[in-house]
């Protein structure tokens, strides 16, 4: 059925005040984390900088931060079902990463895609593991020192993949004004919405 022009591009409410809080509050905190550490590993940006143990200080309490702004997002229950959506992987899901029509298109797509299923999943779990190795090696008298080492070690690499990660979520962001505007307003145009998530879209027109 074809659209009235004007119906076309209606804006769409995606995300809620709590839903956004929650995803530029982790943000800053990652990327200070990131900044943080970049500056504590890498010589030349240490002398640079100087101030090391007050870059340290920083990157520690902001990664002990990191869990605080998902914690409080669970009053909202805007945000509780979008956990929900992010968390449920679903046959269509699957389809979406072998097919390219669907990935351009959006087809059988819900408010989230697999891609961004897979980003928070992978996020979330990075976030936990780099607090609970960082807790390790912050209390170095609570464990063993083969403990402390492993988490070391442990801590490193899941940084730079998360890293990695978060850089990749960037570029995409940035390439899509539209999903960006979303997060900035809550609202997107109903005729991005069909195109990229067709269900989510669908429903929103199901709504009275």
């Amino acid at each position: 059925m074809t659209r009235p022009a004007d119906a076309a591009e209606r804006d769409l409410h995606r995300f809620g005040r709590a839903e956004r809080w929650v995803h530029w509050a982790t943000g800053v905190l990652v990327i200070i984390c990131i900044l943080t550490a970049a500056i504590l590993y890498n010589g030349s940006l240490a002398v640079m900088v100087g101030n090391r143990h007050t870059v340290e200080i920083i990157h520690v309490y902001c990664g002990f931060a990191l869990p605080v702004p998902i914690l409080l997002g669970l009053v909202s229950r805007a945000y509780r079902a979008d956990l929900s959506r992010l968390n449920r992987f679903t046959k269509a899901d699957w389809l979406w990463f072998r097919s390219k029509r669907r990935r351009l298109t959006g087809a059988e797509v819900g408010k989230f895609n697999a891609g961004q299923k897979l980003n928070a999943a992978l996020s979330a779990g990075s976030i936990f593991v780099l607090l609970g190795t960082g807790i390790v090696m912050y209390f170095p008298d609570w464990t063993r020192l083969a403990w402390r080492t492993g988490a070391t070690l442990m801590h490193d690499w899941f940084a730079l993949a998360f890293g990695i990660l978060v850089v990749g979520h960037l570029m995409y962001a940035l390439r899509d004004r539209e999903a960006m505007r979303g997060m900035l307003t809550g609202k997107v145009s109903e005729s991005w919405a069909t195109h990229e998530h067709e269900l989510w879209a669908a429903e929103n027109d199901a709504q009275p």
